[in-house]
């Protein structure tokens, strides 16, 4: 995997993952303990849907653990603010079709494309990270490139 990922972010999945292994994995065992003690297992749906919850929070807490142990882990701090990088934002050009909008760079976690919360780790965001203002650069996207000028940096 190896994401990019600020301090913060690795503090919110381990806090995720602690809940997951101790509290969440807790309560199921439980649930899968009182849904066993109703008899047959083969036709006893509470303690199908037990051992189906369990089998998806560990699959989670495995995401978890090698989103953490895998990520390479930035400082969210800005040094230099004429230069993008994470949470940086700026104003572009789309110079195919004329179309400023802002955007801020951010990680994979915090993305949202809807917002324009671009993660650095997208074909936009590559390109962005370490540009200054009046650069125009070339986005190497599925199927098509396009160019975009960094028209400030906010």
């Amino acid at each position: 995997m190896n994401n990019i990922l600020t301090k913060s972010n690795i503090q919110k999945l381990q806090e995720e993952l602690d809940y997951r292994m101790t509290v969440k994995r807790a309560a199921i065992a439980k649930e899968k303990l009182i849904a066993a003690a109703h008899g047959d297992r083969s036709e006893n749906a509470e303690y199908k849907a037990a051992c189906e919850e369990y089998r998806e929070n560990d699959n989670r807490i495995q995401y978890l653990f090698t989103m953490i142990s895998t990520a390479t882990v930035i400082d969210d701090e800005i040094v230099d603010k004429s230069i993008l990088g994470i949470n940086s934002k700026a104003k572009i050009k789309f110079l195919e079709d004329d179309f400023e909008d802002e955007i801020t760079l951010v990680t994979t976690l915090d993305a949202k494309p809807e917002e324009m919360l671009i993660s650095i780790e997208s074909d936009l965001g590559k390109a962005l990270a370490g540009k200054k203002a009046g650069d125009i650069v070339t986005v190497n996207a599925p199927g098509d490139n396009y160019e975009v000028k960094i028209l400030e940096i906010l």
